[in-house]
């Protein structure tokens, strides 16, 4: 498990347009790195629009957005496009990151 204080684990993975982006990318900045369940279901489209909404207040401190979930990068695709999400998504199908990252549970829900 995670706790304050510990250097988050860096991971790779791809976004919507199939580049490999990796946490290390971002060393030096300050990141707000967010897991969700799904694309496109009523909680998580609620805290994604909720990024969106906030991203400039994010953006102009200096803050990357991330968001990881288990679903592919075609999904998030879709989701970044009928939402405007103006952040990065991550694909993780095989779950590897969101288990080092210890927030995998098998009935994740959005907003809980």
């Amino acid at each position: 498990m995670l706790t304050e204080g510990i250097k988050a684990p860096n991971f790779t993975l791809f976004n919507h347009q199939h580049e490999s982006i990796s946490l290390s990318d971002f060393l030096g900045k300050k990141v707000v790195l967010y897991f969700y369940p799904k694309d496109d279901t009523p909680g998580c489209t609620t805290q994604a629009c909720s990024f969106r909404n906030d991203y400039d207040r994010y953006n102009n401190n200096g803050i990357v957005v991330i968001g990881i979930s288990k679903d592919s990068e075609t999904s998030h695709k879709k989701f970044i496009e009928k939402y405007q999400l103006p952040f990065i998504l991550l694909s993780d199908p095989t779950l590897d990151v969101i288990k080092v990252y210890d927030v995998y549970q098998e009935k994740m829900r959005c907003g809980r």
